[in-house]
């Protein structure tokens, strides 16, 4: 669980690039795309441009470079040749990347187009939200103090935080402990420590947080229809505070 030195630099280099192929999602118009050529788009420069692995593929049997999860998709969202993103569409692009043996994992919910002042408030309010649980990281804090920053920060805007996932360890897999859940009570939860590397991903819904998957076994959308977003990034619990290894140029 505690990451060596060693081992945060390499994670740190697969978090770079990752944040790259968000910069190179961000230089395409996406009104009109359907969401399998920006998979594929994304898939040939983690390959062949970045010379790492799209971390996604063949993870649990999932055939696919990124999620792609539009408008009521909350998360796991499946690239289509038909789902054709329009005008006033939210998008959510879900990606991870290894490179060397370790796995960085990202998400950003694009707007396409002119969107609605609600689709843009929610959008807002999820990044702030995973913003507000990034910044509640530090050696000796605990993980509900994460959840409850995230989840006090959605309801004061009268959002809902999905339950049913969460962010969790990542390393040299996909998935390790711990469980980092975006609601919570603060001084509960495991207590973190320097060289803990995990994800904070929260998806806020405009209606009530539950959720349930489609036939596919993979999609899952709000019950209400009504629209999900989310952010995700993974950081390094460091001496001082917190590393967000997967920041972009923007956020910089």
């Amino acid at each position: 669980m505690i990451k060596s030195p060693e081992e945060l630099s390499l994670m740190a280099e697969s978090g770079k690039l990752l944040a790259a192929v968000f910069a190179h999602v961000d230089s395409y118009n996406l009104i009109g795309m359907s969401t399998m050529q920006i998979n594929d788009i994304v898939d040939h420069f983690i390959v062949h441009e970045l010379h790492a692995r799209p971390a996604s593929k063949g993870q649990y049997g999932y055939a696919y470079a990124l999620n792609a999860s539009p408008n009521n998709v909350v998360c796991h969202g499946m690239p289509s040749h038909t789902d054709i993103l329009q005008n006033g569409d939210i998008v959510n692009f879900d990606i991870t990347l290894e490179k060397n043996g370790f796995i960085a994992d990202s998400s950003k919910t694009y707007m396409v187009g002119e969107v609605s002042p609600a689709a843009k408030k929610l959008v807002q309010i999820t990044y702030e939200a995973m913003w507000k649980g990034i910044r509640a990281v530090r050696p000796g804090a605990r993980l509900g103090d994460i959840g409850h920053a995230i989840e006090r920060h959605a309801r004061l805007h009268g959002y809902s935080v999905v339950r049913d996932y969460c962010g969790h360890g990542i390393g040299r897999e996909m998935h390790e402990q711990p469980d980092v859940l975006h609601w919570g009570k603060p001084k509960t939860g495991q207590t973190l420590k320097e060289g803990m590397v995990f994800t904070i991903e929260p998806m806020l819904n405009q209606g009530s947080y539950y959720v349930h998957t489609e036939h596919d076994g993979w999609t899952v959308v709000t019950d209400d229809g009504k629209l999900s977003a989310q952010f995700e990034h993974t950081v390094a619990v460091t001496r001082t505070g917190v590393k967000v290894l997967t920041l972009r140029d923007e956020e910089k």
